[in-house]
């Protein structure tokens, strides 16, 4: 079963939010509301979000203000976050987003097609990497009981799942060059900004599947040949 991803979408304004339902419902994800900073950060607590649509201009706890508290905790820091704005303050406003962790800064009005296609690689990456994760805690299981992974006669040894692993986070080290194409629209700091945030995902991912290699040799040296 194919789980839907959470968008978090946070405005102040109702209107703007039924705006950003109708670009975004298209996507058949699930489309999550929040009128404040302090609410988003309470959607938070519990859900996991694939990517955070978050207006500037809000009264009380400022997006910039809200993205802050989304880096500093630990659950939500490496979630994506795209600043809206109706206010152009030029280049300084620009970087204070950027510096505040968003990895794109778009200005109202902005174009459906665009801002949609943008939220969609992000939702791929997402469904990849939890595709991913599920995939690797079931390895591990499998590893840890000494048993190959699948049942039947069709069963696959854990050191080719590993390589299918490896695989899978190919295609989605791919997804990222994409999106690297897609976010490139003159914006230097655009680009270096969700450069990083994926280096980090993506390193990290890399790091925990080398990390199951050994292992899975090991249970297939132990199984006998094949």
């Amino acid at each position: 079963m194919v789980h839907k991803a959470k968008i978090l979408l946070v405005d102040d304004r109702p209107e703007n939010l039924l705006a950003l339902e109708a670009i975004l419902s298209a996507l058949d994800q699930t489309l999550v509301r929040a009128s404040s900073g302090e609410e988003a950060l309470k959607a938070l607590l519990t859900d996991d979000f694939a990517v955070i649509l978050l207006d500037v201009q809000m009264p009380g706890m400022d997006g910039f203000e809200t993205a802050a508290h989304i880096k500093r905790r630990e659950r939500t820091r490496d979630i994506p976050i795209i600043f809206l704005t109706a206010i152009n303050h030029g280049p300084h406003h620009t970087f204070r987003g950027y510096a505040a962790g968003a990895v794109d800064y778009i200005s109202k009005p902005f174009d459906p097609w665009v801002l949609r296609a943008k939220v969609s690689v992000f939702v791929d990456l997402y469904m990849k990497n939890c595709q991913l994760r599920e995939q690797a805690a079931l390895l591990r299981l499998q590893l840890e009981q000494g048993a190959p992974v699948g049942a039947g006669n069709g069963a696959k040894q854990p050191l080719g799942l590993v390589a299918e692993l490896s695989a899978r986070l190919a295609a989605v080290e791919e997804q990222a060059e994409v999106l690297g194409r897609q976010l490139d629209e003159g914006s230097g700091a655009a680009a270096v900004a969700t450069a990083a945030h994926l280096d980090r995902k993506l390193n990290g991912l890399r790091r925990a599947l080398d990390a199951l290699e050994p292992g899975g040799a090991s249970v297939v040296r132990q199984s006998g040949p094949e």
